[in-house]
């Protein structure tokens, strides 16, 4: 089972990114999808997360900015982030989770929002 990121960068305040994630050795579309970050000296957080079915959830200091969706057929997770901030600037991994089974993790991608 594996998960990799792609898609990272470094971006000007207000500039938007696109993530990928694709999945490779397990059943993608029965997985929920999470995409995570982690900050330097920080915890890492979640951002936003995709059920199996399709149904989302954001993290406050992302919403309205930031959209997860999957495409199932191309084992793929994509986070898209617009009106990017400096605080946003962190390593994204995406996670795959099924109850029961063990979760997979991607190992990440960098991104940086400075002027």
């Amino acid at each position: 089972a594996q998960l990799v990121e792609s898609g990272g960068g470094r971006v000007q305040p207000g500039g938007s990114l696109s993530l990928s994630c694709t999945a490779s050795g397990f059943p993608f579309s029965r997985y929920h999808m999470s995409w995570y970050r982690q900050a330097p000296g920080r915890e890492r957080e979640l951002v936003a997360a995709i059920t199996s079915t399709g149904g989302s959830t954001y993290s406050d200091s992302v919403k309205g900015r930031f959209t997860i969706s999957r495409d199932n057929p191309k084992n793929t997770v994509y986070l898209q982030m617009n009106s990017l901030k400096p605080e946003d600037t962190a390593v994204y991994y995406c996670k795959a989770a099924r109850m029961g089974y063990v979760e997979v993790w991607g190992q990440g991608t960098p991104v940086t929002v400075s002027s």
